[in-house]
């Protein structure tokens, strides 16, 4: 239905490829210096836990989970989960994606005001996510065959609530920005990295922070889209 109007195909496309060219950077600069051994020798995990405790973080755990680039800090249990090949390899790419990870608990014990809202947005957004675009669809529908107020207020609830996934995606970019320039400054300040080694992490999250942009161009061009045909429609 909407997926075939051009309106939504030029409104789209923009983020749709660069999130896919996004994708194709962050495996080839991984994959790249997944093959260049840090100085130190430490793994991701060793890098993790090295960092944690150099900020007083020991409550803080350390695990390995699976997936390929599935890692991620929850504040909820204050676990950092790392993906196999971050984990356990004592890799450019493995000890900068790890301190990433570990930059994200530095922010949630010092309270980062972009975090906190972000994680206070994280139930909203699960939920609006996939029920904002179908609340949406109902009352576009109803809106089209009555014509009537009832039709347009079922509409802007959906609207209402995958705006809320815009914004999250939005306040997503400065958590991930700060926390990759957290990493930077850490791996060479504990000495995992040398500073002549600062290029190849940046290189491996400089393209991750890619995939963060454009996941927050198409939440935008969807949004403005519905916006759109909502009020396109109430015009007529």
């Amino acid at each position: 239905m909407f997926w075939f109007d051009p309106i939504y195909l030029i409104l789209s496309i923009p983020g749709i490829l660069l999130g896919l060219w996004a994708q194709t950077k962050v495996r080839s600069a991984f994959e790249k210096y997944s093959r260049v051994r840090a100085w130190s020798g430490m793994t991701g995990g060793e890098a993790a836990r090295r960092i944690l405790d150099s900020n007083g973080l020991y409550d803080v755990q350390v695990e390995q989970t699976r997936g390929f680039l599935s890692d991620h800090y929850d504040p909820r249990s204050k676990k950092l989960r790392l993906s196999p090949n971050v984990y356990g390899t004592n890799s450019l790419a493995a000890v900068g994606v790890a301190a990433h990870e570990a930059g994200h608990a530095l922010q949630h014990k010092q309270g980062y005001f972009a975090l906190q809202v972000r994680s206070a947005m994280v139930p909203t957004v699960q939920f609006g996510s996939w029920l904002g675009p179908i609340i949406f669809i109902v009352g576009f529908l109803m809106l089209q065959a009555t014509g009537g107020a009832a039709g347009f207020t079922v509409a802007s609830i959906g609207l209402v609530l995958f705006a809320a996934v815009a914004l999250f995606a939005i306040i997503t970019l400065p958590v991930e920005f700060d926390a990759s320039n957290r990493a930077k400054q850490m791996l060479v300040q504990i000495g995992v990295i040398s500073s002549q080694e600062v290029n190849g992490v940046s290189s491996v999250l400089n393209a991750a922070a890619w995939t963060y942009v454009a996941a927050a161009i198409q939440a935008i061009s969807t949004l403005l889209y519905y916006a759109f045909l909502l009020f396109g429609m109430r015009r007529d």
